[in-house]
């Protein structure tokens, strides 16, 4: 989803964050992540303009910096 919203393909989001394509896909498909390879993936989307919304009683989710 926060990945959509940027507009950004998979091999774009797997270059900003300096991972493989297919770290993105298994992320996408809900597979388990090294924490350390989850946070170079979440930098590169806030730094991207995403912001990550905690929990708030309909789950987490993502919106774009205005």
């Amino acid at each position: 989803m926060a990945r959509a919203a940027l507009g950004l393909g998979v091999r774009e989001l797997a270059a900003l964050s300096k991972v493989t394509p297919e770290t993105i896909v298994r992320l996408e498909r809900g597979e388990r992540l090294r924490e350390r390879t989850l946070s170079a993936i979440r930098t590169a989307l806030e730094a991207g303009g995403v912001i990550f919304i905690d929990e708030n009683g309909e789950g987490p989710g993502v919106r774009l910096k205005k």
